[in-house]
């Protein structure tokens, strides 16, 4: 980590050195890591490899790409698991359009928000501990630090890995970012998923003879009407057709059409229902053949009572170090989606800020040290 974190903090109040902070946080976001780019997600996790061995972790490469740091971890007692991830929305060239800056306290950049500052925060917090106590720094059990690769695009390869190590943990702590504007953490998130329909129909002549045709645009576009139909957001449940591509030209009755659906639920029963519909759904034409791929990729995060006991705690130690944090269900998804039915999960312990995936990015660094003093206390406190 940066040579400007030599300072010990003040032991009582667990104060991070802002300035080493951001060091180490410039250091990461100038590696430019889209999910896409597995040679950038990887120098962004040797740099972090690199910090982890130097509090003295046990570091593992598990198949995937994902790595795993140990610190105390692995013996009798079960650890607390963190969950982090290296991968950012952001293509490159990025970074020339949305540099590095600060602003006041807003401090802007590719995946400063997410969730860079998150790792950041998370490993100054370590070693806050590794500094109060260097013969005995870590919880009982240890704590587990989980790196993914591919957070932002499913984690398809890091999914099994986060939920064998959720099953051993006693909880699971996730430094995505806090709520935006309220900086609450998270206690609750919908679950996603994403469904393509393919329409395949029998093209002809738009003047000549049409009826011969069988459009697959139009069965898809009664199929969009079906399922909106099945959106109940009063519970919870949304769905958006987001992206629609067909036909071939405008005087031919369109032989091939295809939807992608975004789903969102509150409840796994909501996810079932609406997957059940979903693959039950068939074309008024015989004529027209639907092929249906996908499904639910992240179970919902489902506000539990385990869950709400880790806030209440990081509730009452927020209050001893000065400052108030609610709490929040959300919609958008994360690792902490997969934990949550196997440990208790508490998500948002991340850097406060805003503007996730959009051009606005940015944290807040007159929140950020307090929000590190929370998660310092909690990984000791567990």
């Amino acid at each position: 980590m940066s040579s400007k974190t030599a300072s010990t903090p003040q032991d009582h109040q667990d104060l991070p050195d802002l300035q080493a902070m951001l060091g180490d946080l410039r250091h990461l976001v100038d590696i430019e890591s889209p999910s896409s780019d597995p040679v950038g997600v990887s120098h962004v996790m040797d740099v972090v490899e690199r910090w982890a061995r130097d509090l003295g972790a046990e570091t593992h490469a598990l198949p995937g790409g994902t790595r795993l740091f140990n610190f105390g971890a692995g013996h009798a007692e079960s650890p607390i698991l963190v969950l982090t991830h290296a991968d950012t929305v952001w293509p490159h060239g990025t970074l020339a359009k949305m540099p590095w800056r600060e602003d006041g306290d807003r401090l802007y950049g590719p995946g400063t928000y997410d969730m860079k500052a998150g790792i950041v925060g998370l490993f100054h917090a370590l070693l806050t501990l590794k500094r109060q106590s260097p013969e005995q720094p870590w919880p009982r059990g240890g704590v587990q630090v989980l790196l993914s690769p591919d957070e932002e695009t499913g984690s398809q390869s890091s999914r099994a890995h986060i939920e064998a190590a959720a099953g051993k943990a006693r909880a699971v702590l996730v430094v995505e970012p806090p709520v935006a504007d309220s900086h609450h953490l998270k206690t609750g998130r919908k679950g996603t998923g994403h469904f393509s329909l393919r329409f395949e129909g029998v093209a002809s002549h738009a003047g000549n003879k049409p009826e011969e045709g069988a459009s697959a645009i139009t069965a898809a576009a009664k199929a969009v009407l079906a399922l909106q139909a099945l959106a109940r957001p009063e519970v919870g449940t949304t769905i958006s057709v987001g992206l629609i591509r067909g036909g071939s030209a405008v005087n031919v009755i369109p032989a091939a059409c295809e939807l992608d659906i975004d789903l969102r639920v509150s409840t796994l029963a909501e996810a079932e229902r609406v997957t059940a519909a979903v693959q039950a759904m068939t074309p008024e034409d015989p004529r027209v053949k639907l092929t249906i791929t996908g499904g639910l990729n992240r179970p919902p995060f489902e506000q539990g009572g385990a869950t709400m006991a880790l806030f209440e705690r990081a509730q009452t130690i927020a209050q001893e170090l000065g400052f108030t944090v609610g709490h929040e269900s959300v919609g958008g998804g994360s690792d902490g989606n997969f934990t949550a039915p196997l440990s208790p999960t508490l998500d948002g312990l991340g850097a406060p800020g805003d503007g996730a995936h959009a051009s606005h990015e940015h944290i807040r660094l007159d929140r950020w040290p307090d929000h590190v003093r929370l998660l310092t206390r909690l990984l000791r406190e567990l």
